[in-house]
């Protein structure tokens, strides 16, 4: 018996759901009464979020910190109380068990740490993107899956109370007949690291990261990609090298094709002025538009960090501002989420396939743009999300 491209897909992903959640269910079976231990390495800028929300858990001890530059495991140790430290993720490894790693490191080394982890045993919450390409972060589900571990990568767009508003009011037919979307994230760039810059670095990974998830969780898997990237600004001064050669894309714009005809696109770059920079507080921008032949809704600040959404389906009334308030969920939240998921055994938003789908659109907008052609992709995800 044959069968289609798109139903072994479909089959394949359904498979690897049931797989997870039957982990998932032995885990908890496997651990009652019992706290999930969490090692995290990398104890830079974004450990300052992640520690809080992980000591937050009463089903979550976090019991060592790694960081190559010792100093700073050491500092974030004695700050939030954790009783172990290492240099280096081999000792880590080898010293005091844990259960789950969570990465926060530079992202270029996100994939080798991310390897190490599973290789060990442990499941792995990783800060975006999971791995530097798609075939790394295929390899590494893969691993995973054998493993009956647990895989996930920031970030955590879809555990926000306005991501599921606009979800529900796209599913629901609100807006009629999709037709297009756009998602906009930038500032002047970061200055406290070389990373951003370097090769493996730019500002997809680190910014457009966002409305690909946003944009991908609310339209559905994308089919394919057309981009241009550039760099704008070819010197960058920084912290911690001084002036560097940029490297990577620090302006970006990709379009993408999902089901339906619906086309969606993205800007993101280091070059773009807003006072708000990274502080989300009082942004009033729109970071994503959807337009529907009905109705159409736009998200107020960040994506990552939202205060509501506009909705305008009348054409006599003003639009209405909904989905005002954050429930709870934070950025940051998406380690603590997925741990805590482990131990009850339940299956997050939150899922590993989409990604790994925004890690291919990333790689292929580079591809795309390089050659000036369009690149199809292959990779999908359980869509709705919610």
């Amino acid at each position: 018996m044959s069968i289609s491209r798109k139903d072994f897909l479909q089959k394949s992903a359904l498979a690897s759901a049931a797989l997870m959640v039957s982990s998932m269910e032995s885990w908890a079976i496997n651990m009652p009464d019992k706290k999930l231990r969490v090692a995290l390495i990398g104890c830079g800028s974004v450990s300052n979020r992640y520690l809080p929300q992980l000591k937050s858990s009463s089903l979550i001890e976090v019991v060592s910190l790694c960081d190559i530059k010792y100093e700073r495991a050491v500092a974030q140790a004695k700050q939030f109380n954790v009783p172990n430290t290492y240099s280096h993720i081999d000792k880590m490894l080898a010293g005091v068990p844990f259960d789950m790693m969570v990465t926060t490191t530079d992202m270029q080394v996100h994939g080798e740490l991310n390897k190490k982890a599973l290789m060990a045993g442990k499941h792995v919450w990783s800060e975006k993107p999971m791995a530097n390409t798609y075939a790394e972060g295929k390899a590494l589900l893969a691993l995973a899956n054998s493993k009956k571990l647990r895989l996930w990568g920031a970030p955590a767009v879809v555990n926000s109370p306005q991501f599921a508003f606009m979800s529900k009011t796209i599913q629901e037919g609100k807006l009629g007949r999709i037709a297009s979307a756009h998602g906009q994230y930038g500032h002047t760039g970061p200055t406290w690291s070389a990373f951003f810059y370097e090769k493996g670095g730019g500002s997809m990974p680190d910014l457009g990261v966002y409305n690909m998830a946003t944009l991908t969780g609310l339209l559905g898997p994308a089919r394919s990609v057309m981009a241009m990237t550039s760099i704008v600004n070819p010197e960058r001064t920084v912290d911690d090298k001084g002036k560097i050669k940029v490297e990577a894309e620090d302006n970006a714009h990709i379009l993408l094709q999902h089901n339906n005809n619906v086309i969606s696109h993205v800007m993101c770059g280091f070059n773009y002025f807003d006072p708000h920079g990274h502080e989300a507080k009082g942004q009033s921008l729109h970071s994503i538009q959807i337009y529907g032949d009905y109705g159409n809704m736009r998200l107020i600040g960040y994506d990552w960090e939202t205060s509501g959404v506009m909705l305008d389906t009348s054409w006599t009334e003003p639009p209405k501002l909904h989905a005002t308030e954050s429930e709870g969920y934070e950025w940051q939240e998406g380690a603590r989420v997925t741990g805590e998921s482990i131990i009850k055994g339940i299956e997050p938003k939150i899922n590993v396939e989409h990604a790994l789908h925004v890690l291919e659109i990333i790689e292929a907008a580079r591809k795309s743009s390089a050659t000036g052609k369009k690149i199809m992709l292959e990779s999908k995800f359980k869509w709705p999300m919610v």
